[in-house]
């Protein structure tokens, strides 16, 4: 097969996988590299800062041995196979980064032959990259369940960012659509990512590939003073993964409190929620697609837990799902009214982040601002602060403008909810964000 044909089935492949921000890495460039993970790209993924960073997402290979029923990749999917080799992965990289089409990479692989020839490829593939052609750009570099530890160590110390994706959110989905894995799979490499990214330190620093018996090819090792210069701190931009929501009965409750069990214990970077989209017809699975509304009033609740010092439990409980007819932040407010109105100049800044209206920048500006003056409802507006939504569950200077019967304030915001929403269906437009 030709390879453009190739990098065409191994793209496809690939685009399920939402686990690719860039956010978070600072990797400098240098004299003799090629890329820069600070500079801005043209494409498909977003800095923690907003900047857009353009990835080339491929699979090293779509073969998989493994056959996970929401995966369109799975070993008994007809699809067309393909695969590409280490040397022609880091030429396409090339060629597109000279071109100014990317700016970094995110790699995976379907499992092939077995996890550590995989995971072994991976660390081939990425070495190469790094101490053969120079690359200097981000790379976002799978961790394969079931792998050696010794190989996800050493691929640490060329990826800025690793991610193992748990996909399903309870061990008895584990068990039923993806019996080849197992929790224990799953966190152990996890937990070794959230280590290594704690530790700042590297692990490993032997300079030659490991040997196959395989006969994958092999990279002869740089001298020293070029393999310490690429081999910095392992993984800046920490780790992610990815859980698919509504391929298994599991609740947003049960969803966001593995979530922030994952932030609090591995000290994750981001949690992708992806709305799951049937692939064949494997019938153990929903035969619709999940409304993607729901994936945003995921990202909406993680925003909460991650930014704005919300715990899961003061928002929702394990069996329920969230209210996807309001953001999760109103709808907590509304349920909790007897904690507002709040005075705008002397609340203290956790109190102003549960405001609906008001978002970590504008809770900080009004921090700040207060120190010097009283504010009034102009200064507010001058901060950007919502004030449609904020004057509701505010007063300012002990005067209070929004509305004061529940039931018609609870109509305003479902309608202004819905409102957002058809703006957002009209244009087509996917919230990776939360920010409310």
């Amino acid at each position: 097969m030709e390879l453009n044909d190739r990098i065409k089935i191994l793209s496809a492949g690939a685009k399920y996988d939402v686990s690719c921000s860039s956010s978070g890495s600072n990797r400098s460039n240098t004299d003799s590299s090629l890329g820069n993970t600070a500079a801005c790209g043209i494409c498909h993924s977003f800095t923690q800062d907003g900047r857009c960073i353009s990835l080339l997402k491929i699979l090293m290979s779509n073969d998989c041995i493994f056959d996970c029923q929401y995966c369109i990749n799975r070993r008994s999917n007809d699809v067309k196979r393909a695969s590409i080799t280490p040397q022609e992965l880091c030429e396409l990289v090339i060629n597109l980064y000279k071109r100014n089409y990317i700016e970094g990479l995110f790699l995976s692989s379907a499992i092939i032959q077995s996890p550590d020839h995989t995971m072994e490829i991976l660390l081939q593939a990425v070495k190469m990259l790094r101490t053969v052609y120079n690359f200097n750009g981000y790379v976002h570099l799978k961790a394969i369940p079931h792998a050696d530890q010794k190989l996800v160590e050493q691929a640490s110390m060329y990826a800025d960012r690793m991610s193992v994706n748990i996909e399903l959110p309870s061990a008895q989905g584990l068990k039923a659509l993806a019996p080849a894995k197992t929790k224990e799979s799953i966190i152990k490499p996890m937990r070794l990512l959230s280590d290594i990214y704690q530790n700042g330190k590297e692990i490993f620093k032997d300079t030659n590939l490991l040997t196959s018996k395989d006969n994958i090819m092999i990279v002869d090792a740089l001298p020293k003073k070029t393999e310490d210069k690429q081999l910095k701190k392992p993984i800046p931009a920490g780790q992610t993964t990815q859980l698919i929501v509504g391929a298994t009965p599991d609740t947003d409750g049960v969803i966001l409190k593995l979530s922030e069990a994952l932030y609090r214990i591995y000290r994750l970077k981001r949690v992708y929620y992806s709305a799951y989209i049937p692939v064949g017809n494997p019938s153990l699975l929903p035969t619709t697609p999940v409304n993607t509304r729901r994936e945003n009033r995921l990202y909406q609740a993680d925003w909460l837990i991650r930014f704005y010092g919300f715990s899961v439990d003061e928002f929702i409980s394990p069996e329920v799902n969230l209210n996807y007819d309001l953001d999760p932040k109103a709808d907590w407010a509304l349920r909790n009214m007897d904690k507002f109105p709040i005075e705008i100049n002397t609340a203290p800044y956790e109190v102003l982040l549960r405001v609906p209206g008001i978002g970590v920048k504008g809770a900080w500006r009004i921090k700040i601002a207060r120190k010097h003056s009283r504010l009034n409802f102009d200064d507010l507006k001058r901060m950007r602060i919502v004030l449609k939504r904020a004057q509701n569950f505010i007063t300012v200077n002990g005067k209070f403008f929004g509305i004061e019967n529940y039931n018609r304030l609870n109509n305003y915001l479902l309608n202004e909810s819905a409102e957002q929403i058809s703006f957002l269906q009209n244009e087509k437009y996917s919230v990776l964000t939360g920010e409310v």
